[in-house]
């Protein structure tokens, strides 16, 4: 009984003292990363707070109105494009992973047995839209006017031999149009929840030369409270890179 009342007694004194930091994340691996590190944050007088949403949009808007107090689902052109386009004042405090993107089909082994007007989807925001458009230029699928630039459209695609015929879809839904369309170029975080493995099921995939690094996120105001220096501390520990790269193998890599 003495046991268990002092067992009581630590847990009141941590609720008493901790510090409570509430965390946007998708699903995979985001929210997977951040409740293996839970326990250590405890350790550190941190309660984490893991809110798991499935759309890019609504995690950033909810940490700049301050519902939230950080997130962690995007890379930084991501990132910087929604900035511009909302004015908001985000900001990145550490860069965690790398998710490859890769081009999956259902129909097709190789991207050159694709046919002549084989419909292709892509992520519909600004920066996934064109990161998906360079994939496909780098395997000469397509031709852009700057081949290096990462806000690439549709119009900017100069040369199509194979008339491929596009579409632009939110990232999370690609999954589920995979067997309806003859290509869809998806993010891993969706590939992984829909049970597909990157490393085998992806036709092409990017390498880990990628910029598309993702970060956790906070406002200019919160970059340097004690709770989220606490939890980039934890997201960048040999424990996280071992965790990542046993559970992942390969399909998200550490960038740390």
């Amino acid at each position: 009984m003495k046991k268990l009342l002092v067992a009581f007694a630590a847990v009141a004194a941590f609720s008493a003292h901790a510090e409570t930091i509430t965390v946007a994340a998708s699903p995979v691996p985001h929210a997977e990363i951040l409740e293996f590190v839970k326990p250590a944050l405890a350790k550190e007088g941190v309660d984490l707070q893991v809110k798991v949403f499935t759309d890019y949009v609504q995690p950033n808007v909810q940490v700049a109105e301050k519902r939230l107090d950080a997130n962690f689902f995007q890379h930084q052109p991501y990132l910087d494009e929604f900035n511009k386009a909302k004015g908001t004042h985000l900001v990145s405090v550490g860069a965690v992973h790398l998710e490859p993107l890769g081009a999956y089909s259902s129909k097709f082994k190789k991207l050159e047995d694709l046919p002549s007007g084989a419909n292709v989807v892509i992520p519909n925001d600004a920066t996934n839209g064109g990161r998906a458009l360079l994939l496909l230029a780098k395997h000469d699928l397509i031709t852009l006017k700057d081949p290096t630039n990462i806000l690439s459209t549709i119009k900017d695609i100069t040369a199509n031999p194979k008339k491929l015929k596009f579409r632009e879809l939110e990232a999370a839904t690609l999954p589920r149009v995979l067997t309806q369309v003859d290509l869809a170029l998806i993010n891993t975080n969706y590939a992984l929840e829909a049970k597909l493995d990157p490393s085998k099921d992806a036709l092409v995939i990017e390498g880990n030369d990628s910029p598309y690094v993702n970060i956790l996120v906070t406002r200019e105001d919160n970059k340097d409270s004690d709770a989220v220096k606490k939890l980039v501390a934890a997201l960048h520990t040999p424990e996280v890179k071992k965790f990542i790269e046993e559970k992942y193998k390969g399909a998200i890599l550490p960038a740390f």
